[in-house]
């Protein structure tokens, strides 16, 4: 049926031959597209990168206006809450020492250490929250 041909055997094809396959690959992240990227959509419509990175500066600005907003915002909300910690703790006091005074220990005890209590766990509460 078949026939088993000879077959040549050429010294060079016993050498020995490499390849060598190099990968290249590139990542970019950022707000901005790749400058080669930025380059080509200027080239479609000129005037389109300026666009982009005015729009990527504008994003900037509002972003950092935003964090500043937070972070005014948080404080004003930290002085309030010790402002009015510091009234209730005042007010208390001041019923717990009537409540003394008028022949009522038990009431007076209550509400002169119960906001204390409440505010010193408060406190010892956001400590150990941070740490």
């Amino acid at each position: 049926m078949g026939e088993n041909l000879p077959v040549e055997h050429n010294q060079d094809s016993n050498a020995d031959k490499s390849v060598a396959l190099v990968q290249t690959s590139e990542y970019f992240s950022g707000p901005l597209p790749h400058p080669t990227i930025l380059e080509k959509y200027e080239t479609i419509h000129p005037g389109l990168a300026d666009r982009i990175m005015k729009m990527a500066e504008s994003q900037s600005d509002h972003r950092k206006d935003l964090e500043k907003k937070v972070i005014l915002h948080d404080r004003a909300k930290s002085w309030a809450g010790i402002v009015f910690g510091f009234i209730i703790v005042i007010v208390a006091f001041s019923i717990g020492g009537y409540l003394l005074m008028h022949d009522k220990p038990i009431g007076g005890l209550f509400m002169g250490l119960a906001p204390l209590g409440t505010i010193v766990g408060v406190f010892i509460y956001q400590n150990k929250k941070k740490g």
